[in-house]
């Protein structure tokens, strides 16, 4: 894990921080099983961020003022969250066309998640498929 995700990622309480390892791991599974490269790591904007070459960033966080769940962000001029909402309408809350809610006290969606991380990790080979290829 990179040093300063880590660091992030110990301020955070603790069932915010097994929600947000989860998705962590499910991106680097993702990119493994897909043989999407490298995953890079780093904070972006205070915040986690996840990047595959060809793909689009992922950022999380837990913030203080919304205590109860963790929110895992995708670029707002991608058609992600507009095809996530399509495609999964109630699997999750969402915050406009950039994030996807995920509460801290619900078991992650492991499956449906696991979808919508490997469609912006592998963006730009779907962006012109209808619904990204979904």
């Amino acid at each position: 894990m990179n040093p300063e995700v880590k660091a992030k990622f110990s301020t955070y309480p603790d069932e915010a921080k097994e929600q947000l390892e989860a998705v962590r791991q499910l991106i680097l599974a993702v990119a493994r099983e897909k043989a999407l490269g490298s995953v890079e790591e780093t904070l972006k904007w205070g915040e986690a961020s996840y990047l595959v070459k060809g793909g689009t960033p992922i950022r999380m966080d837990w913030k203080p003022k919304d205590p109860n769940a963790i929110k895992v962000y995708f670029h707002c001029q991608t058609k992600l969250i507009e095809t996530i909402k399509e495609v999964y309408r109630d699997a999750f809350k969402y915050e406009g066309n950039r994030a996807m809610i995920i509460p801290l006290d619900a078991p992650l969606k492991e499956g449906i998640l696991s979808h919508c991380l490997q469609m912006a990790l592998q963006y730009h080979s779907l962006k012109h498929l209808p619904l990204l290829g979904a």
